[in-house]
């Protein structure tokens, strides 16, 4: 546990350098000047060249072992681009696309990868297990995945959105963070997960990848 602290002061000390050096580089720039995160120039171009081939065009591909993008939020974006770069997550592939990103990058993606909206998973050839999902649904409650997470999971800030995310990842992820393999932004998931049975991590996995989602908005009144 004193090593994940360590590891975990690193993390945040190097990130927050990160936020710093963003905000120098836009000292002098007004707040009506800087682009909307829908507006960062070349992104999407390189986002589609770099990044789609496996996450998918709209941010949700069927690549096995590859998270869902879409819907998830700028600062939870590039924390992970950050521990990728840095070496803190294990997942050659991405650290060595990350590595050849600047700190300006790492904002410049993380802020459009915030502007690609939820998309539903597809519908299942067979429907959900029901005993497993109210056991599922029973653990997120128990364990309080909602208060972090949300009611809907769609996360928020450094928090990832993750009700329909593919449960492969899920499960990789959640036994990650058991084993102390993954890292966090914070020990929160790490200390969170550690009371959980291996096979109850699989239920959540299999619990949260099928969460309903939500229904759309309505469009605002004209």
């Amino acid at each position: 546990m004193k090593r994940a602290s360590v590891i975990a002061k690193a993390i945040a000390a190097g990130f927050m350098a990160v936020a710093l050096s963003s905000a120098v580089a836009q000292q002098g720039t007004t707040r009506a000047a800087q682009p909307a995160p829908s507006a960062q120039p070349g992104y999407a171009h390189r986002y589609a060249s770099l990044c789609a081939s496996c996450h998918g065009a709209n941010g949700r591909s069927d690549m096995a072992g590859t998270p869902v993008l879409a819907g998830q939020h700028s600062f939870y974006a590039i924390t992970q681009l950050f521990l990728f770069r840095e070496g803190r997550r294990d997942n050659p592939a991405m650290t060595a696309v990350a590595k050849t990103m600047t700190d300006a990058d790492l904002r410049g993606f993380s802020d459009y990868i915030a502007t690609l909206p939820a998309v539903p998973a597809p519908p299942a050839a067979t429907p959900p297990d029901a005993a497993r999902m109210t056991r599922g649904q029973a653990l997120a409650q128990e364990h309080r995945c909602v208060i972090c997470h949300g009611a809907d999971l769609s996360g928020g800030q450094q928090v990832p959105r993750i009700g329909q995310q593919h449960e492969d990842y899920l499960q990789l992820t959640l036994h990650g963070f058991r084993t102390g393999k993954r890292p966090g932004y914070t020990q929160a998931m790490g200390e969170a997960v550690s009371r959980i049975a291996p096979e109850d991590l699989d239920t959540l996995a299999y619990y949260v990848a099928r969460f309903p989602a939500a229904p759309a908005k309505p469009p605002p009144p004209k």
